[in-house]
């Protein structure tokens, strides 16, 4: 295997130090760290940017992917909401992130009661009441498929017509002018 030199300066001793700590290997945090750069500067030029989104119950856990947004929507109800974002990832396919709320509370009250807050009373209501609200954190997942026609049943039909727009259009075109 051929060997490189690295020369670091003196500021930058402790980072390189502490990267060799969490990899064992400098040599291996190094290409590890070009790998990432490069994946994300070439998919950069193409684009795209770093996508990083919330899967899961409550806090969840993070998930990153290189992508480009095309179209975001949602719809909600009494009882909570369900947003929508679609991307186009770098290798071609859609990814539909969906964050959902199912529990979901107001409530108006007028000298300590409930109030019916639907209709145009909710309008004059909110001027002459106390209103609360809570919501608890929903549930975000992330569907990963091959063709815009596999995301038809998961999203909304107008926010389908707008992915479906969308995916019909260059992520990136370079204009002579």
């Amino acid at each position: 295997m051929p060997n490189k030199t690295i020369y670091v300066s003196d500021d930058d001793l402790a980072l390189y130090k502490r990267a060799q700590e969490l990899a064992g290997n400098l040599s291996q945090a190094i290409s590890t760290a070009l790998r990432r750069f490069v994946e994300m500067e070439e998919g950069r030029l193409e684009g795209f940017d770093e996508i990083t989104v919330r899967v899961g119950r409550g806090t969840g856990r993070k998930q990153r992917f290189s992508g480009v947004l095309l179209a975001e929507g949602g719809r909600s109800n009494k009882n909570g909401y369900e947003a929508f974002k679609v991307y186009r990832s770098r290798t071609g396919k859609f990814v539909l992130h969906a964050d959902r709320s199912n529990l979901y509370d107001h409530v108006s009250t007028v000298n300590g009661e409930e109030q019916d807050s639907t209709g145009w009373r909710s309008w004059i209501g909110s001027f002459s009441s106390n209103q609360t609200w809570s919501m608890a954190q929903g549930e975000s997942t992330l569907h990963i498929v091959e063709t815009v026609e596999e995301l038809r049943d998961l999203i909304p039909a107008d926010l389908y017509t707008l992915v479906e727009d969308a995916a019909e259009q260059p992520t990136v075109e370079d204009l002579d002018i």
